[in-house]
């Protein structure tokens, strides 16, 4: 049995991002689903579900539900960074559809640049635990520790194979900051140009300058799941979920084993799209619009790829087309992504395009309401991609984990 269209995104809701927030990711964690209440026009007692995810950096579901007021009919608490995002909003349908619960909040709170760094020290300076274990014995003593590091064999194998470009890439991170530049939330609201990449300092060589990688934030994020019939009577243009797919693996999909599996270069979203695709009953032509994890300018290249936008070796030319511009024809990460606007393992991106379906990515543009276009290259609004319809988000967790989420008006 299909359930297709029979779910819905109804709320959304964040904090600011910033950097030293100086609150805890219980406090973030509160306001973010507050507002995503807020927007649906929920109250505590027509909420009765709850699902995050977290990396030991979070504030569990049953504690802000306390504070909320909220109580839960059904909650869980996932492990996971990249990737989770449209993973558990599949989990909210199934708890949904399996009749333990109606309306599921999913948020995401993090300290991710003050606290827990992904790879790295935290602002304050004190140094991650020494101790090393697990998967991490076949990496950290050779200094591979860090997402960059681990994910650039990946890509360096791109670049050799197919001769795809470092300006390619920084070409993404330009994009971006056009679009954030429009939106008032982003973190990071400066344009930048190719050449401004290209001269950053190397993080990891030959594919990695600082630009080349994600703005790290401190926030929390929220979106709200319920059914299509009770969607009709809230506040909002219910977003109607045509698929999921979550956490979809490529073979040997351990941290590093994935590499014997050839082409190296492919994505496991060259697995998860054939469960997306086929369950919305869509293909990659009828997307009109993306949200491409971008925790680095080379993974929407590998995901670009690997769910079929483009062939494989050609994800270089695709995202230097001038098709992922908000001129383009398929724009993507139109707030500016993980690159600009923050790093939340990938909500926010999810958030950007339900507010692109409901038409309303343009309501909190300065001069936006006046008439002033503060742009010089968008059609319809400051970001607002016109007459959009169907969007999809691709998530990444590794160059062997994958997840989408189709989205329709």
């Amino acid at each position: 049995m299909s359930l297709r269209d029979k779910y819905c995104i109804v709320g959304v809701g964040e904090t600011a991002y910033t950097r030293g927030s100086g609150r805890s990711t219980r406090s973030m964690g509160v306001e973010a689903i507050r507002n995503a209440m807020t927007d649906a026009g929920l109250g505590a007692e027509d909420v009765d579900g709850m699902l995050c995810y977290q990396v030991g950096d979070s504030t569990l579901s049953q504690t802000l539900a306390t504070d909320l007021g909220i109580r839960l009919n059904f909650y869980t608490d996932t492990y996971g960074g990249g990737s989770s995002t449209e993973t558990i909003i599949g989990l909210a349908i199934g708890a949904i559809e399996a009749g333990m619960c109606h309306t599921v909040a999913v948020f995401r709170s993090m300290n991710g640049y003050s606290a827990l760094r992904m790879g790295g020290a935290p602002a304050s300076g004190n140094p991650p635990p020494a101790k090393v274990n697990g998967s991490d014995l076949d990496s950290a003593p050779y200094g591979v520790s860090s997402p960059a590091q681990r994910f650039q064999f990946t890509f360096a194998r791109h670049m050799y194979t197919y001769g795809t470009t470092s300006e390619q890439l920084a070409n993404v991170k330009a994009v971006h900051s056009k679009h954030a530049s429009n939106n008032p939330r982003a973190y990071y609201r400066k344009r930048v140009t190719v050449d401004d990449v290209m001269n950053s300092r190397w993080v990891v060589k030959p594919a990695c300058h600082l630009l080349d990688c994600c703005i790290e934030t401190d926030n929390a994020t929220c979106v709200i799941v319920t059914s299509a019939d009770r969607a009709r009577n809230l506040r909002q243009r219910p977003v109607h979920v045509m698929s999921v797919a979550g956490r979809v693996n490529k073979p040997f999909q351990d941290p590093l084993a994935h590499y014997q599996c050839d082409p190296i270069t492919r994505q496991a979203g060259y697995y998860a799209g054939r469960v997306a695709f086929r369950n919305a009953g869509v293909e990659p032509s009828d997307i009109q619009l993306t949200g491409c994890y971008d925790a680095f300018t080379f993974t929407p290249v590998l995901l670009f790829e690997g769910y079929g936008f483009c062939k494989e070796g050609e994800g270089g030319e695709y995202v230097s087309s001038g098709i992922i511009e908000l001129s383009g024809a398929r724009p993507n990460n139109t707030s500016g992504g993980q690159l600009c606007e923050g790093y939340t393992h990938g909500m926010n991106l999810v958030i950007e395009n339900v507010r692109q379906l409901r038409h309303q990515a343009d309501d909190f543009c300065p001069g936006w309401r006046e008439g002033v276009h503060t742009h010089d290259y968008a059609e319809g609004g400051c970001r607002q991609v016109k007459d959009v319809e169907i969007a999809m988000n691709m998530g990444w967790g590794t160059p062997a984990v994958s997840s989408a989420l189709i989205l329709r008006r």
